[in-house]
């Protein structure tokens, strides 16, 4: 194990920094390089989001950056939840929502735990009791705009992770 990996559990995750030669310049836009899978996924997200609690949407976003490590996309949703009413209080307890599960709904829990399943996929798969406590407060078209949407957010955040978009630079 080198010295920027962190050992959890057992498994080596990813580097806490990741050093970069040229660190105050993205990559690459990907938006200018590749419009078309751009748009794509743009539309993806759209169809995603449709149906489902904006709140609701903004949790899940928030919770699979914390996990990714995405500080681009974490800084851009939780901007756009505090504009959409959200508290700092619990946008704060996101992070930690299985120790703090009292200042989530039911069915907001069952999509966090959700999203840590499916974001979190190759660790263990999604876990039936994960899935069917989701399927209880969600009817199946929710579930799969719900399941959409965890697969988009963790597009959007290994997009903005290898192409190393800056967080704060978003033009929202």
């Amino acid at each position: 194990m080198t010295t920027t990996e962190i050992k959890t559990n057992d498994r080596t995750t990813a580097p806490a920094t990741t050093v970069r030669s040229n660190p105050g310049t993205a990559r690459l836009d990907f938006a200018k390089a590749a419009p078309k899978v751009f748009r794509a996924v743009i539309g993806l997200d759209a169809a995603a989001r449709e149906g489902l609690d904006p709140t609701l949407v903004e949790l899940v976003q928030i919770r699979a950056s914390h996990l990714n490590r995405c500080a681009y996309c974490l800084h851009m949703h939780t901007t756009d939840a505090r504009k959409a009413g959200e508290s700092e209080e619990r946008l704060h307890m996101v992070a930690v929502w299985q120790e703090a599960d009292h200042f989530f709904t039911d069915r907001e829990r069952s999509a966090l735990a959700l999203t840590d399943a499916v974001t979190r996929i190759g660790d263990a798969g999604v876990p039936d009791e994960v899935y069917d406590r989701a399927a209880a407060h969600f009817d199946e078209e929710e579930l799969a705009h719900l399941l959409a949407l965890i697969f988009t957010i963790n597009t959007w955040n290994r997009i903005a992770l290898s192409t190393a978009k800056r967080a704060g630079t978003d033009e929202r």
